[in-house]
């Protein structure tokens, strides 16, 4: 059926929406964004206060490793619009980008709000229109792109309030799941009053039978960190991790150096001079009864709070959405970023496939609209 419009509409004022306004615009179609916020990506801003981590620099194909088995759903927009691609549209925007020592790419200014400034300016050249303190009222005759986030950080725009939208329209949607966020773990009084904000770095962490390298944060009610977020899917699986705080020694030498300790040493003493290891690694083991400091284990009950993890897991079933992420059910409506059932680690991963998902989709609104389709 023919579709005569006059505007489209991006819903959700976040990078991805941002993204798909300037797709839709470049193109010749008026756009308005509306927002139910007073002003556009608050939670963008919010990441940008670590750097604003955009990309990664890696090989591709082990980029699109980074997405496990979403990674096939992901892929087709990742290749068409790369993370190369997303470094030449920061610098078109007139802030250069570097690669940092870790190989994540970031603004050379090392924030957002220049970044966020420079978009918004770009966008209002182009026309776009935006719609503050606006809610979304449902699906409609509009063509619609939907980029609403996920659910954490609600005060700042993803709330999930969408979901109950979806279900009352058949569209089934995967459970909202927090990702990227602290995990919970019951610290004896002691340990947690005295190393909550303590790293330990250079370790090993294995859950659910995968391992990543990097470093956790003790929290006063668990852990978090870098490799701690790594695992979040594992963790959802398996609330257990096996920390290894010398991966470099192999299991025979840290065996032979565990047999070689003296008598009059303490096990504080003895641990830190085998191992080099640090106060809190130390208290670790024995908060943990741990004997081998290549098998600490910790368990975990459960992720804490979703409105507080730096990303979502869940969202819009794969199956509701076509190759270009445009509902089956809702052929003028097209779904991007969090809002769809996907996951990733931090490291560039989770910009890039916002960016990506809302190119292809409104690449492909585009395409639909000048076909009359």
């Amino acid at each position: 059926m023919a579709v005569h419009v006059n505007e489209v509409q991006v819903v959700g004022a976040g990078p991805a929406g941002l993204m798909a306004a300037e797709v839709l615009a470049k193109s010749g179609v008026r756009v308005a964004i509306i927002d139910h916020h007073a002003s556009p990506a608050r939670k963008f801003l919010l990441a940008g206060r670590g750097g604003l981590n955009l990309t990664h620099s890696e090989a591709l194909e082990q980029f699109l490793a980074r997405y496990g088995e979403a990674r096939d759903f992901l892929e087709p927009a990742i290749r068409s619009f790369p993370p190369d691609t997303v470094r030449q549209w920061c610098e078109g925007l007139g802030i250069k980008t570097f690669v940092g020592s870790s190989g994540r790419v970031f603004p050379a200014c090392l924030k957002a709000s220049p970044v966020l400034r420079a978009w918004l300016r770009r966008l209002a050249d182009l026309g776009v229109t935006l719609r503050s303190n606006t809610a979304w009222q449902g699906f409609g005759d509009t063509p619609t792109i939907l980029a609403m986030g996920g659910a954490s950080w609600p005060e700042l725009g993803s709330d999930g309030g969408w979901v109950e939208i979806f279900a009352k329209a058949g569209i089934a949607v995967t459970a909202l799941e927090p990702s990227n966020g602290r995990q919970r773990v019951a610290w004896s009084e002691g340990f947690a009053a005295k190393f909550a904000g303590s790293p330990v770095k250079n370790i090993a962490v294995t859950a659910d039978g995968t391992s990543v390298l990097g470093e956790i944060m003790i929290a006063p009610d668990g852990l978090e960190g870098g490799a701690v977020y790594a695992l979040s899917s594992q963790l959802r699986r398996s609330r257990s991790m096996v920390i290894d705080l010398r991966p470099a020694l192999s299991g025979a030498e840290v065996e032979n150096r565990l047999l070689a300790r003296r008598r009059k040493d303490s096990r504080s003493t003895f641990l830190r001079k085998a191992f080099n290891l640090p106060p809190v690694a130390i208290a670790l083991m024995r908060e943990t009864n741990s004997s081998n400091p290549k098998q600490v284990v910790v368990n975990t009950s459960g992720p804490a709070d979703i409105r507080r993890a730096i990303s979502t897991a869940g969202g819009v079933a794969r199956d509701e959405v076509d190759a270009f992420f445009r509902l089956k059910k809702k052929p003028n409506t097209w779904v991007v970023g969090e809002m769809l059932d996907w996951d990733a680690p931090t490291g560039g991963y989770l910009l890039q496939a916002c960016f990506s998902t809302a190119h292809r989709a409104a690449s492909d609104c585009v395409k639909r609209l000048a076909e009359g389709s």
